[in-house]
Parts: structure tokens; C-alpha cells; sequence
């Protein structure tokens, strides 16, 4: 009698327990699925980190968009500096804010080092390859 009540119990146990493994995998398959469309379709405007784009870097800042991969960082930085400031937790701002403010920086300082790679880049194969030897003296 004892023997056929455990093996119910272990039975009924590993069904479920199945079911339940069968579940997950189902909807790690969609979310899975779902995040490769969305990286797909994404046109390399999002800041991976935070998901944070350009238009919105600059808005959250008040600066312009980068023109062609240049902008004036002096203005950037003062902004920076000035609303980090005044969202100082210790100073009764908010902690929120000053992270979207430290990462709408890194997303403009990003955007800027990527154009300056790329014209380097460019530059470089139209003039051709000159290595960079530096002679000890």
C-alpha cells in the first residue's frame, strides 16, 4: 500500500516537474527569438548599455547632434558637469537622473569617437598604409 502511494507521489512529481522544464524552454525559445528580430531590425542608433540613442543623449543634454561626427565636447562636457551636479543625490537630486545624464555623455563621446575612427580609417585607405616607426634614440 505505502509502495504504490510513493511511486503516485514520484510519478505525479516528475510530470509536473516536466511540464514545467517543457514551459520555460518554450518561452526561452520565443524570448530568444524574439530579441534576435529585434537586434535584426535595430539600425545601430541604440547605445547597447542602456539603450539610450543619440536624439535623446542630445535632448537630455540641450546640445545639438553631431554634425558629420563633430560636435563642440567643451559645451558637452560643461552641461554635463553642470546637471550632474545638480543632480547630486547628497544634494537632494536623483540618482536616476544623473545616471541618464552621465550615459547620454557616453553615448555623444561614443558617436564622436566612432565617426573619428571611421575617418581615420578612410583617410588612411586613400593615402594608403604608412606604418608609424618610431627610432630609439
Amino acid at each position: 500500500m505505502a509502495h504504490r502511494i510513493i511511486s503516485q507521489i514520484v510519478i505525479t512529481g516528475s510530470r509536473v516537474l516536466g511540464r514545467a522544464f517543457a514551459e520555460a524552454y518554450r518561452q526561452a525559445s520565443a524570448s530568444q527569438k524574439y530579441a534576435a528580430a529585434a537586434g535584426k531590425g535595430s539600425t545601430g542608433n541604440t547605445f547597447t548599455s542602456s539603450g539610450l540613442t543619440l536624439d535623446e543623449a542630445c535632448k537630455i543634454l540641450n546640445v545639438p547632434p553631431p554634425k558629420g561626427g563633430e560636435t563642440n565636447m567643451e559645451q558637452v562636457m560643461e552641461r554635463f558637469k553642470r546637471l550632474f551636479d545638480q543632480n547630486d543625490p547628497k544634494k537632494g537630486g536623483s540618482f536616476y537622473l544623473q545616471s541618464k545624464i552621465l550615459r547620454a555623455r557616453e553615448r555623444i563621446e561614443l558617436e564622436v569617437r566612432e565617426a573619428k575612427e571611421t575617418a581615420e580609417r578612410e583617410q588612411e585607405l586613400r593615402e594608403g598604409w604608412k606604418p608609424k616607426v618610431f627610432k630609439d634614440r
